[in-house]
């Protein structure tokens, strides 16, 4: 398959985004939701904040207080033997969980989809507390003249998945929780099948383990049902321990092509695609069996959270997939792959 990193990625990196408070530090930038707008490419940008430490034995983290309406910073003891800080997103009490980092949303502008101009100030950030752990890897659908924006909330309620909306980058609506925890990896479809909305989402299952792509459909994008199940990871495969929606899904010849992501037992993610019925997309028509875009320069493979190519957002342009993705949970990058190559990467599912 032919791919095309840019030869200067990251396009954005950490050192980039002005931290939203001067207390706070930009630990990573990552997981973009991607549209035009104008004569612009617009990004989305999750931006990844941690307190300022200057305390080798204790670890920070912050957290959105909707009681008091601000941000609060919350310290552990890296003594406390009963606290579990071996994954670097996570830190594990016994009675609660908490994330390393807290997330909000920022735009960024660009004429040539390359050099982009940031926003020295947070577009979205939490304002709930469904929103108390951070906002996060939001996606931009265009339907009509609207943009609507779903985006991942975290809290000790769970990982819920809000949606918003906006025609014009300026002014924002927030519409609320549109799938209860635990449900992530929301991708609506950027037109209506047979007087219908659809989406791609992903519950998962502590009980059975199970993290699978669901399809679920809505009159008006606020209230959604008639679910059913899609697709499952598969063993022995690169995504054989858990699978997620990453891009919109677009509309091409053949049907509805949707880039998703799978995780490997390794903890490796990588971008793969699957080719849905253009009438009927709860039917799947082909899978990859190896991935399409994975992990393998060093801004992938090292960083906050390495071996690591995750995608919000995409462009399908000139025959290209115009792909912004989060190398290691740390920085933007771009890449183009060729359609006609992603298709010809397709089997037929098992």
């Amino acid at each position: 398959m032919s791919i095309w990193r840019y030869p200067d990625n990251p396009i954005i990196e950490p050192g980039d985004i002005e931290p939203s408070r001067e207390d706070l530090n930009v630990i990573g930038v990552f997981n973009a939701g991607v549209t035009r707008f104008a004569d612009e490419v617009i990004l989305l940008l999750r931006v990844a904040e941690q307190p300022v430490n200057t305390r080798p034995d204790i670890v920070l983290t912050a957290v959105y207080d909707a009681t008091k309406n601000e941000t609060v910073t919350i310290e552990f003891s890296k003594n406390d033997p009963t606290i579990e800080f071996s994954d670097p997103r996570l830190i594990i009490t016994p009675h609660e969980t908490y994330l390393t980092s807290i997330s909000h949303l920022r735009l960024a502008r660009s004429k040539d989809g390359i050099n982009f101009t940031i926003d020295q100030a947070p577009t979205f950030a939490p304002t709930n507390d469904y929103e108390s752990f951070g906002i996060e890897d939001p996606r931009i659908s265009l339907i009509g003249d609207t943009y609507y924006i779903n985006y991942v909330a975290v809290s000790p309620a769970g990982v819920a998945t809000c949606l918003a909306s906006t025609r014009d980058f300026l002014s924002f609506e927030r519409h609320g929780v549109i799938f209860c925890p635990d449900n992530k990896d929301v991708v609506i479809f950027p037109e209506k099948i047979s007087n219908m909305y659809f989406a791609l989402h992903r519950p998962n299952s502590p009980l059975f383990k199970r993290n699978d792509i669901w399809l679920a459909e809505s009159p008006d994008l606020k209230f959604w049902g008639n679910h059913r199940y899609l697709m499952r990871p598969r063993k022995g495969q690169w995504d054989e321990v858990k699978i997620g929606a990453s891009a919109v899904p677009f509309r091409i010849e053949q049907g509805w092509l949707e880039i998703y992501h799978g995780v490997d037992q390794n903890n490796r993610y990588c971008l793969g695609a699957v080719l849905l019925d253009s009438n009927e997309p709860w039917k799947i028509l082909a899978r990859s069996s190896k991935p399409v875009f994975e992990p393998e320069a060093d801004y992938e493979c090292e960083g906050f959270f390495g071996n690591v190519v995750f995608s919000c957002g995409l462009l399908y342009e000139d025959n290209k997939l115009k792909i912004y993705y989060g190398a290691a949970d740390t920085a933007i990058c771009y890449t183009e792959l060729l359609l006609d190559d992603v298709l010809d990467s397709l089997n037929i599912p098992v």
